[in-house]
C-alpha cells in the first residue's frame, strides 16, 4: 500500500487531477441505488495521498499556495456529483422542445458548482495539513464545514451529503437520533479516511483505532436501538392508504389528460382493502396529484365526496391559488390539502422551500426577459413560497408535519419542529426523473429524517418510492418504481431521541472544534520538526 501511495503522492498536472475525479466518482457508489459504504475506504485515502503530494508554492500568493489542493478538491466533488446527479437531465427532457438547450447546464453545470464546496473543504483542510492523523483530522473538519455551508448557501442543496455514505441501513442510521447530519459528515470523512495512515505510517496507531472505535460504536449503537421494542402505532390506530398512480410526467402536463388523471387516482383510491383488511382512515396522493385548480372545480370535490366513506380523509397535493388584491396577479403555491367525505376542504398547507429554476425562477425579471422559464411550474411567475409551515390536523386529533418534495431533504429545517408533530408528511413526484438512482436517493434521504426526528413518515409518490417507515428508519411497508397500485398500513407511532436539536447543534461545533485542534496541534508539530 505504500508504494500505491507513493505513486498517487507523485502525480501531478492532468494525471493527478484525472485520479481525484475518479476518486470522487468511486465514492457515488456509496449512495443509493447501490449502497456500497466500502468504496470510500478507497477513494477518500486516495484523495488523502493525493493531498499529501500537492503542496502550493511557497513563493506565490495564497490563491497560487492553495491552487493545487483547490484543484484536487474540485476535481474530487466534480466526478462525485457529476455521477450522483446526472439524472437531473431526465426533468428537461418532459418538454424537450422547451428546457433541452439547458441539459449541459443541469448535467455538467451543477456539479461544476456544487464541486468549489468540495474545492473549498480541500483548501480549508490544506491550510492545517500536517503528517499523520492531523491530517486525516483536518480532511474531516474542511468537508464538515463544507457540507454545512452547502446546505444553507445558495438557498441551499445537501443532496448526498457524504454522511449518507455512513447510513446506507438502518442499522447505520441510528446515530443520527444522537448527532446531526452534519456531525456524521465529519465522521464518516474521518472514518473513510484513515486507511491512508497505513501506508505511510506515522500515526497509523493513533488513527486507526479513533476510526475504528468510531465506526464500531456507530454499529453497536445501531444494533441496541433496533434490539429495542418496535415503535407501538398511534391510539386511536390509524390506517394509512397510499395511492402511487404512475402517471407519465408528459400526460400530467398534457391539458386533454388532465380529468383522466384525476380519475385514475379516485379510482385506486376505491380499491378493495387488501386481503379484508381495515378500511383506510387517511388516503395519501402524491405531488401536485390533483391536475386543476381545485378550488375553481366544485364539481371534483362533489366526486372526492362521492368516493370517500364516512369519517375518512383524503390528503392530497394540489396547486393552490391566491389572489394577492386588485391589480396584481395571482399567486400560486404548491401545496397539501386535507379533504374529508362531504368534499370540504379542512385544512391546507403551502410548500416553504422551493425549488431554484424548477418552482421559481431567480432573478425573474432579468432572466424571464432572456425568455426562460421555471421547469416544473407552467403558470405565470412560478409558485410563491409560503412564509411559515402548517400542521395538518388527521383524523383522531393527530397531526402531520407536511414536507413537499425535496424539503425532506433539508435536516436542520425540519428538526426541531418536527417533534411537534405525530407524523412525517412527504409528498413527492419522481416521476420527473424517470426510473434513475435520482428517486432513490430522494428516498433514502426522506427517510433518514424520521431517526432524526423519532417521527413517522407516510411517503407517497406518483412514481418513486411510496412507503411507511416507522421512527427508527425501518420500512414498513412500500411501492417500488414503476409499480402501479396501493398498500394499507397501520401507523406507526413516535419513538424518543436521544438528543434535541439545539444539542445536536452544541455537538457538531464541539466535534468541529476538536477536530480543528487536533489538525493545529499537528500542523504546528510538522512544522517544528520540518524547521
Amino acid at each position: 500500500m505504500s508504494r500505491l501511495a507513493g505513486r498517487i503522492m507523485l502525480l501531478s498536472g492532468v494525471s493527478r487531477v484525472f485520479i481525484a475525479f475518479l476518486a470522487g466518482l468511486l465514492t457515488v457508489l456509496t449512495q443509493p441505488p447501490f449502497g456500497i459504504f466500502a468504496a470510500a475506504f478507497v477513494s477518500f485515502p486516495v484523495l488523502v495521498w493525493l493531498i499529501d503530494g500537492a503542496p502550493g508554492d511557497p513563493e506565490r500568493g495564497l490563491l497560487g499556495r492553495l491552487w493545487p489542493a483547490l484543484s484536487i478538491g474540485w476535481s474530487f466533488g466534480f466526478g462525485y456529483f457529476l455521477g450522483g446527479l446526472w439524472w437531473l437531465g431526465n426533468a428537461l427532457l418532459i418538454e424537450a422542445d422547451l428546457f433541452a438547450w439547458a441539459l449541459p447546464l443541469a448535467v455538467v453545470g451543477l456539479p461544476a458548482v456544487l464541486a468549489l464546496f468540495y474545492a473549498f473543504a480541500v483548501a480549508l483542510a490544506r491550510c492545517i495539513w500536517s503528517d499523520g492523523m492531523g491530517r486525516i483530522a483536518a480532511l474531516a473538519f474542511g468537508f464538515g464545514i463544507a457540507e454545512w455551508l452547502r446546505g444553507f448557501l445558495f438557498t441551499g442543496f445537501p443532496w448526498n451529503a457524504i454522511g449518507y455514505a455512513l447510513m446506507p441501513m438502518p442499522l447505520m442510521m441510528q446515530s443520527a437520533s444522537v448527532v446531526n447530519l452534519a456531525t456524521i459528515n465529519m465522521v464518516a470523512v474521518f472514518v473513510f479516511a484513515a486507511p491512508a495512515l497505513i501506508a505511510t505510517g506515522k500515526g497509523a496507531r493513533a488513527g486507526l483505532a479513533v476510526a475504528v472505535v468510531l465506526f464500531a460504536a456507530h454499529l453497536a449503537f445501531g444494533f441496541y436501538r433496533l434490539a429495542q421494542p418496535a415503535p407501538q402505532p398511534l391510539t386511536p390506530e390509524l390506517t394509512v392508504r397510499l395511492v402511487q398512480p404512475v402517471v407519465d410526467q408528459a400526460m400530467k402536463l398534457d391539458d386533454r389528460e388532465r380529468a383522466s388523471v384525476f380519475e385514475e387516482h379516485l379510482a385506486l383510491t376505491t380499491v378493495p382493502g387488501q386481503d379484508g383488511g381495515k378500511r383506510p382512515d387517511i388516503i395519501v396522493w402524491p405531488e401536485t396529484s390533483i391536475p386543476f385548480i381545485l378550488t375553481d372545480n366544485p364539481d371534483a370535490l362533489a366526486r372526492i365526496a362521492e368516493i370517500l366513506e364516512e369519517g375518512q380523509v383524503l390528503i392530497a397535493g394540489a396547486v393552490r391559488v391566491e389572489d394577492a388584491g386588485a391589480g396584481l396577479p395571482r399567486r400560486f403555491y404548491n401545496s397539501i390539502y386535507a379533504i374529508d367525505d362531504r368534499g370540504q376542504i379542512i385544512g391546507a398547507a403551502d410548500k416553504v422551500h422551493l425549488v431554484p429554476f424548477g418552482e421559481y425562477l431567480p432573478f425573474e425579471d432579468v432572466l424571464a426577459s432572456w425568455g426562460l422559464s421555471a421547469v416544473a411550474a407552467s403558470m405565470p411567475g412560478g409558485f410563491s413560497p409560503a412564509q411559515t409551515r402548517t400542521l395538518l390536523t388527521l383524523p383522531g386529533g393527530r397531526t402531520a408535519y407536511p414536507l413537499i418534495c425535496y424539503e425532506a431533504i433539508f435536516s436542520d429545517e425540519i428538526e426541531g419542529n418536527a417533534r411537534l408533530a405525530d407524523i412525517l408528511l412527504n409528498i413527492t413526484n419522481d416521476a420527473w426523473f424517470g426510473d434513475t438512482p435520482g428517486p432513490r436517493q430522494h428516498f433514502h434521504q426522506a427517510r433518514l429524517r424520521t431517526v432524526e426526528t423519532g417521527t413517522p413518515m407516510i411517503r407517497a409518490a406518483n412514481n418513486g418510492i411510496s412507503a411507511i417507515v416507522d421512527a427508527r428508519g425501518v420500512l414498513v411497508v412500500g411501492l417500488g418504481y414503476n409499480y402501479k397500485g396501493v398498500t394499507d398500513t397501520i401507523l406507526p407511532g413516535k419513538m424518543l431521541s436521544v438528543t434535541d436539536a439545539a444539542t445536536r447543534g452544541r455537538i457538531f461545533w464541539l466535534a468541529a472544534g476538536m477536530l480543528f485542534l487536533v489538525a493545529a496541534f499537528s500542523r504546528t508539530g510538522f512544522n517544528i520538526r520540518k524547521n
